[in-house]
């Protein structure tokens, strides 16, 4: 054994309870009387020492040896003689008598004699025997629980035990024996047992010291000995004896090499080989892997791999209770096991894709911590955490949200935005609880970075897009969404507890800010609570009246009204009731109520208002009351909490520091100019909803200020506000009465056409005397029109015409004569100047020309003027629709002098279909729109112009929403089946479906529409869509499959929105319209077997659908449909119509479909996948003169077979929102022979395009869409085959001047109104052409045409153009069909046969049209 210090030598110690052992000089005692031991040898007892033996009392056994310690402890090493002299007395207290003892005090005093003896005889102790050893080690250890307690007066002679003990290393000599680790066990659990925090450091140490030295220097670590150890970082242990813990993690700290390797081999035993029996603690091994891996993870060296080996396991909780280890150990603030060991981290990272949920789970809740403590393994987690955010299970990925957000609320730069991304995303997950999270997470966000400004500019600049992204939220249909948006809007965009002026400041800056899309749904918002309010309001009012059944029948409509803005309608609906009784028993409530919804009621009025109401609905008994969370919900909505005439005050103020140029606005992020813009804005809105709170001169003098700027926008807004808030100027106000008039008088005259409309509008609103005031603007700008400068007529035409809306009775006599002299005769009739041929279908509204601006403004107000007067007396209605017709039908170019270029067509075919739809609102002008002016309007939705097509489509969906227009025009959807473009499609079926929804939802909530069934049920749109189709331009053979497919397209693009629910068997109730059809002739051309017959063979394609999709459509009808008779006749007694017009063959046909060439329409919007573009030079008259029927339009079949297969254009090309989407049309003329070759062989023309056919079709440039090439760009190409026009889609063809040749009617049939169509571009072996080719007009005049012109569906009508004739230009079809054949056979048929066919087989182009050359009207 190691040289052992003298325990005198050492300096003095403190032992505790203030008390010291000294090592104070040895005193000579001389030696007693020797007293015979029981072996025969000699005791000699230190001086003063009686013998001790059991004869004597405990007191006095106390006594003695305390004077036998005090001898040992002054005793060293180098004292041989004495020695020599006490091993007797050494011996004998080791013997049962004392090891034995009942008294504590003597066992104490022998134990710590005993540490003295084995410190003075080291390195040899005293006792040879290993049984006798063993006794001794264990009776001492036994004596150590005495250091439990610290306030015990023998407490220092126990830490003297221990010093002693610790200090000699006195165990150390149990390792001789053989069972020395039961000794060691009972050592470590008394000093782990005793241990406490009534404990000095210096009682940590020497435990330390002795159970360090026995781990040190021993052989090895038992297992026993080890679970001693680790028992104690068990959790339940730890929270025990948190001493405990701390000693055994220092004791392995300082033992770290030395157990290492017995804590491997116990993990080992356990984890790999299973083997639990080793060690009681095998169910906390997860545990303690923990625990140890914090104390130092060295321990654990050899164990990690094993963990990776367990991550692999079969046994999904065996996973599970890894992961949620490691998710501790990488997650921990200062491990870097993740850059230590990459393997298990991959391993571990693997988890996030487990097939175990709980698995998924609980790695995506360690993330949150990972990212916190270790924000450079972000950039490895990001990958796993996407996929987690699209996770079947709801509450992975709500966790993946609560897991970014959480770091994100920590600090920002520790979620990078693809992170932020995702929670993005999840705001519009399918559930609800996702949502909420993702939502409130990003409002947290928001509010601490953008409104408070934690993290500086940077971060909020990092999450400046959270606010838009919330507000588009408000576009879902879901009512919870909706409220979830206005509560954040409340709390954490603009919180509703700030001050006036700081909470108008944010809400100014955020409206700044915002972009277009948010600032809608913003002030959707507002609208929406204001209607809400108005809903509660109409409530009390029906509270005052007296009780009857029609003031019941009102009040529960008006309850069903209110619940549907609450969440859970179903339930909303009982609580509404029940608040509506309390309402009626409840005066004092009731007048809060009234308080609340009050124009004039304060924001700080309104917080106390909600509390008392709340105050006085709640029930202390019941703790959750759901009652009162939905009327809590009802007032928050209703309750003005940011707006108040103090609001409004703020806000001004804050415009005046914009427009002063003092406001903060470039430190907000806004320019000041869009700060004055963007407040202005603001302000409209708000005069919407808030009125009263503007009434104030401060306001309106801002307002005056404002209507003085440059801004256009600005002075607009200012007139709006003033039109909006200002019914009491006059009286309340009269200077700033005084000095708006001039104002607006000079608006209305000379400012913009926004500005003069809000300028006679508000002139109306406000003023008693309006109709001297509109006067005043009338006569002068009647009397001063001029259309030689149509820059100046814009703004007098939009006054004029809201002028006469507004006040018919004065000014509608006056204006019939500025329309018959001015507006038709010499603004619509003339084109003075000449149109930019850029070949382009639309252009930018500043690239207008000012005459199309004009005309267009004048056809409005022509529509103004007719819907003031609400009559047709003076048949000026009748007129005005046959103008519009003419406009439609000579394409947007009225006196067809060809002056007038392709975009401003464009602009006039939208403005005059746009105005039929206007005119149709109202009832007195929808009675006299024939069927053909409606097929003309319909037929827009299909004009070639992409932006016609979509803006028509918005007014038409904007009218029906509001079920303004008659049900006959939600049929006008249906042709959008054919639109190439995929949005159009998609935009047109979301449109579909809110008005079905809403008609339906009017029916459910309106009794009495039951009796307006045929003008609101969305079913009865089936027979005016049958009629659309039957009369469709491109229906023209109705046996053709490629055409029928195409009705059957647009007739189930809108049944299969109305078949989505049967309810009231509408299935069948269809079927029967479509069958009572059959037995009715058409109205518009009841003698025209051609024309019913078409209307027959989409009635049995609808039956055909119809029956394939519904099972239960051959239920009986509830009820007899009604059909129009606008369009169908009384069905005749005795006529019987079961003929099938399409046969089975086709029904297979149209149900199975096959493959379909490209649609007509392909190439709209789709990019081109060549560089160049073959020049296309014009030929002389003399070499086309022969080749009509070659540059003629293929039938409408061959390219309505083409039209299906280009339906789901690609978005590559230009977008539906594109200012300029451009067309490109491939043709490829053959050079012909003049006059002489004027038939063609069918077979050389087939066989001339058979290396073309089904070739892939090249798609359109990005950006060139819309470009009609000019007829100077045309080129002949010999080697290329000849390609047939195809008819397009929009409007009817114009007539020929009289002197064309007879040779030409020969060859041209009459064709069917058609609509304009963007063809597509074809791929050939050479090069690629494009352009719009135009059919040269024929030169030769020698010979008169043999048969009378026949006039088609919408000419019958006399129709305002030219006297001389117009040619249609063609868009050439790319690839050549069985109808092309046909179209050369007809090159050579006879003009009998011609006449005898009504509609042209070959959809030919060119038409003879006679016109009366009279005087326009």
């Amino acid at each position: 054994m190691l040289h052992l210090p003298e325990l005198h030598e050492r300096p003095v110690e403190d032992c505790g309870e203030g008390k010291f052992i000294t090592s104070s000089a040895r005193m000579d005692f001389p030696a007693t009387q020797p007293k015979p031991a029981a072996d025969g040898k000699i005791i000699y007892y230190p001086p003063g020492v009686k013998e001790i033996t059991d004869k004597i009392t405990n007191d006095e056994v106390v006594k003695r040896l305390k004077m036998v310690v005090k001898t040992f402890m002054d005793m060293d090493q180098d004292s041989e003689d004495e020695k020599q002299q006490y091993l007797p007395l050494a011996l004998h207290l080791a013997s049962e008598f004392f090891l034995r003892n009942p008294n504590k005090d003597v066992r104490l005093l022998v134990a710590c004699c005993l540490a003295d003896i084995f410190r003075i005889y080291a390195p040899e102790a005293p006792y040879t025997s290993h049984d006798k050893l063993k006794d001794i080690f264990l009776f001492i250890t036994r004596q150590l629980k005495g250091l439990e307690d610290t306030k015990s007066p023998q407490f220092n002679r126990y830490f003297y035990l221990l010093e002693n003990l610790a200090w000699v290393k006195s165990y150390n000599i149990c390792f001789e024996l053989e069972d020395c680790n039961e000794i060691f066990i009972q050592l470590f659990r008394t000093l782990f047992s005793v241990i406490n925090n009534s404990h000095n450091q210096k009682v940590q140490m020497h435990m330390l010291d002795l159970m360090s030295s026995i781990i040190m220097e021993g052989d090895g670590v038992t297992q026993e000995l080890l679970d001693s150890i680790l028992i104690n970082l068990i959790p339940a242990h730890k929270n025990l004896n948190k001493q405990a813990f701390d000693l055994a993690k220092v004791l392995l700290k300082r033992t770290v090499q030395t157990i290492e390797p017995c804590i491997a081999n116990f993990f080992n035993q356990v984890l790999v080989l299973g083997k639990s029996s080793v060690s009681d603690l095998s169910e906390h091994v997860f545990d303690l892997i923990q625990e140890l891996f914090a104390i130092d993870p060295h321990l654990l060296l050899s164990v990690m791999p094993q963990l990776e080996f367990k991550l692999k396991s079969n046994d999904g909780e065996e996973r599970l209770a890894v992961v949620r280890l490691l998710a501790k150990l990488f997650g921990s603030k200062d491990s870097d096991l993740a850059t230590q060991n990459r393997p298990l981290w991959q391993c571990f990272l693997g988890r996030f894709n487990d097939i175990h949920v709980p698995v998924r789970l609980e790695s995506v809740k360690f993330a949150s911590h990972c990212l916190m403590n270790h924000p450079d393994l972000a950039k490895d987690l990001t990958e796993y955490l996407k996929v987690r955010s699209h996770d079947p299970e709801e509450a992975i990925r709500h966790d993946v949200i609560v897991t970014i957000i959480t770091a994100g609320k920590r600090d920002l730069s520790l979620v990078n935005d693809q992170l932020l991304g995702f929670v993005r995303e999840r705001t519009l997950d399918k559930r609800w609880r996702v949502r909420k999270e993702a939502m409130m997470g990003l409002a947290q966000l928001y509010k601490k970075y953008c409104l408070h400004a934690e993290a500086g500019k940077d971060a909020a600049e990092k999450v400046s897009w959270i606010k838009d992204k919330l507000l588009h939220i408000y576009y879902q249909n879901s009512i919870d969404d909706k409220l979830l948006v206005e509560k954040i809007f409340a709390q954490y965009l603009v919180p509703h507890n700030l001050e006036t002026e700081e909470r108008m400041k944010c809400l100014y800056y955020l409206y700044a800010s915002l972009d277009p899309n948010a600032v809608k749904a913003l002030n959707e918002m507002w609208k929406c609570q204001n209607m809400l309010r108005s809903h509660v309001r109409e409530l009390l009012d029906l509270h005052k009246q007296p009780t009857s059944e029609a003031n019941s029948a009102a009040m529960f409509g008006k309850l069903m009204t209110i619940a549907k803005n609450l969440p859970d309608p179903g339930k909303a609906q009982d609580f509404v009731k029940k608040f509506n009784q309390v309402l009626g028993d409840d005066e004092k409530l009731r007048s809060q109520l009234e308080l609340l919804i009050s124009p004039t009621c304060s924001c700080k009025q309104a917080d106390v208002c909600v509390r008392e109401i709340a105050r006085k609905l709640a029930n202390p008994k019941q703790p959750t009351n759901p009652f009162l969370e939905m009327v809590k919900f009802l007032l928050e909505r209703i309750a003005p909490v940011h707006i108040d005439s103090e609001a409004i005050s703020a806000l001004v103020k804050l415009m005046n520091k914009s427009i002063e140029g003092t406001a903060d606005d470039e430190e907000e992020g806004v320019s000041p100019d869009t700060a004055i813009r963007a407040g202005l804005e603001l302000l409209k809105v708000l005069s919407f909803t808030h009125p009263t709170s503007f009434h104030s001169a401060e306001t309106y003098e801002s307002l005056l200020q404002c209507l003085r700027m440059e801004d256009d926008k600005v002075a607009e807004a200012a007139i709006q506000i003033f039109r909006n808030t200002g019914h009491k100027i006059e009286t309340d106000l009269p200077q700033i009465r005084s000095t708006l008039i001039p104002i607006l008088h000079q608006k209305a005259k000379r400012g913009t056409p926004h500005q003069a409309k809000q300028a006679v509008h508000c002139i109306h609103a406000i003023f008693s005397n309006k109709e001297v005031q509109l006067a005043q603007i009338f006569e002068p700008l009647s009397r001063s029109l001029n259309a030689d400068v149509p820059e100046q007529l814009i703004t007098p035409l939009v006054s004029l015409g809201h002028i006469s809306m507004l006040a018919p009775d004065q000014f509608a006599s006056p204006m019939k004569s500025v329309v018959a002299n001015f507006i038709v005769k010499d603004l619509l009739m003339n084109d003075r100047s000449t149109g930019e041929k850029n070949g382009k279908l639309w252009s930018p509204d500043e690239e207008v020309s000012p005459e199309v601006l004009a005309k267009v403004q004048a056809i409005k107000l022509l529509v103004r003027w007719l819907l003031g007067m609400k009559n047709n007396q003076s048949k000026s209605a009748n007129s005005t629709l046959r103008l519009l017709s003419a406009m439609l039908v000579s394409e947007g170019d009225l006196t067809e002098q060809k002056r007038i270029s392709k975009s401003d067509m464009s602009r006039l075919r939208l403005a005059a279909g746009s105005a039929i739809m206007k005119l149709a609102q109202e009832p007195c002008y929808h009675e006299i729109i024939t069927p053909e002016q409606f097929q003309l309007c319909a037929l827009v939705i299909n004009d070639e112009c992409y932006q016609v097509r979509q803006i028509f489509a918005q007014k038409l969906h904007k009218a029906l929403v509001k079920l303004l227009l008659p049900l006959e025009y939600m049929a006008i959807f249906a042709l959008c089946a054919k639109d190439p473009v995929k949005e159009r499609r998609a935009h047109a079926r979301q449109c579909l479906l809110k008005n079905i929804s809403i008609r339906r939802e009017y029916i459910k909530q309106n009794p009495m529409a039951n009796e307006k069934l045929l003008s609101l049920l969305p079913e009865y749109v089936v027979p005016y869509m049958i009629h659309l189709l039957a009369h469709d331009p491109d229906f023209t053979k109705p046996q053709d499959v490629d055409q029928l497919r195409d009705v059957k397209e647009c007739l189930w693009f809108m049944l299969e929105v109305l078949m989505t629910k049967n309810e009231n068997n509408s299935h069948a109730f269809m079927k029967k319209m479509a069958e009572n059809i059959k037995l009715t002739r058409d109205a518009q051309s009841p003698d025209e077997p051609k024309a019913n017959e078409k209307l027959y063979t989409v009635c049995d394609v609808a039956l055909c659908v119809i029956n394939s999709k519904s099972a239960l459509c051959n239920a009986d009808s509830p009820k007899d449909p009604v059909l129009p008779t606008k369009f169908f006749t009384q069905p005749e007694k005795d006529f019987c119509n079961d003929r099938n017009y399409i046969s089975e063959e086709t029904r297979v046909l149209l149900l199975t479909g096959k493959p379909k060439p490209t649609a007509v329409l392909g190439t709209v919007n789709k990019p081109l996948s060549a560089t160049g573009r073959r020049p296309y030079i014009r030929t002389t008259g003399s070499e086309t003169g022969s080749n009509i029927s070659v540059n003629s339009e293929l039938s409408s079949s061959a390219g309505n077979r083409s039209r299906e297969q280009s339906s789901d254009i690609s978005e590559t090309g230009v977008s539906e929102n594109d200012e300029n989407p451009v067309r490109i049309i491939s043709v490829t003329p053959a050079k012909t022979e003049p006059v002489k070759n004027k038939e063609i062989n069918s077979d050389q023309a087939t066989q001339g395009n058979s290396t073309e056919r089904g070739k892939k079709r090249t798609a359109t440039a990005s950006g060139t869409e819309n470009i009609h090439q000019k007829p100077e760009e045309k080129n002949v190409d010999e080697t290329g085959p000849s390609l047939a026009a195809k008819t397009r889609r929009g409007r009817p063809p114009k007539p020929e001047p009289q002197g064309t040749t007879a040779k030409n009617e020969e060859t041209n049939k009459p064709p069917v109104r058609g609509r304009k169509r963007a063809a597509v571009s074809q791929e050939s072996p050479g090069s690629l052409e494009a352009g719009n080719a135009k059919a040269p007009k024929q030169q030769d005049t020698a010979k008169k045409p043999a048969a009378a012109q026949r006039q088609i569906d919408l000419q019958r009508s006399q129709v305002l153009g030219s006297d001389g004739d117009s040619l249609l230009e063609i868009d050439s079809s790319p690839e050549y069909s069985q109808n092309a054949m046909d179209l050369f056979k007809a090159c050579g048929s006879s003009q009998e046969d011609t006449e005898d066919t009504e509609i042209a087989e070959g959809g030919f182009l060119k038409v003879k049209r006679k016109l009366a050359r009279k005087g326009r009207k």
